[in-house]
């Protein structure tokens, strides 16, 4: 077989790969949103298509099973979540302007994408009991890790200061409140919203101290 045959085949096996990763890509994203309303116990691949253009058979296609999916739909949202706050890292001029900016970006995340939030929340307790979902979860929080740190890492040097936590504890501490504050919003608590903005800027200014 010619070196260019090989060639040939073989690019039209990666287009192949690249069309059957799309799909999936395609097909969680349209799941997205009845896995963040009702939740992984609650959903099944037959619900998921009944709420989508998608046939029960194309699914189990693409994917192997409702935590497949769930993993993925999880991961195409994280990807653009992962750099929601990078802008404003970029723009930043000023400690005081990042800060406010962040937090007032956290509190419009929360409002805008509250049941999306729960999922990965969601997925990330179902990691607790089975292993399977474990090596994402594991790779998307050292994503949002590094996400939070970027923000954190430039309001410490724009204040002429150094954090005084790691990466994992300046991490742990936002997501905390974030978590908490999301599941106030979720009882129908009008304050949550409005409160996370002070209580995130008070967090970033707790953790740094002047050089």
């Amino acid at each position: 077989m010619s070196e260019a045959v090989e060639t040939r085949r073989a690019r039209i096996a990666r287009r192949q790969v690249d069309k059957f990763g799309e799909r999936r890509a395609e097909l969680a994203a349209a799941a997205l949103h009845t896995l963040a309303e009702l939740g992984f116990a609650r959903t099944s691949l037959r619900e998921i298509a009944q709420n989508s253009e998608f046939s029960h058979g194309v699914l189990h296609y693409y994917f192997s099973d409702k935590a497949d999916l769930l993993t993925e739909a999880v991961r195409q949202f994280e990807e653009i979540c992962v750099t929601r706050y990078d802008e404003l890292v970029a723009a930043a001029t000023s400690a005081d302007g990042l800060r406010t900016g962040f937090a007032d970006a956290m509190a419009a995340t929360l409002a805008a994408d509250a049941r999306v939030h729960r999922l990965w929340y969601d997925l990330r307790n179902q990691s607790l009991f089975d292993d399977s979902f474990r090596k994402d979860v594991l790779e998307l929080d050292e994503r949002r890790t590094d996400m939070i740190w970027r923000v954190v890492d430039r309001y410490a040097e724009l204040a002429g200061a150094t954090v005084t936590v790691a990466p994992r504890i300046a991490y742990a501490m936002l997501d905390g409140i974030f978590e908490q504050a999301l599941l106030r919003h979720l009882c129908d608590d009008d304050n949550a919203v409005r409160d996370l903005p002070a209580v995130v800027a008070n967090v970033l200014t707790a953790i740094i101290a002047k050089a």
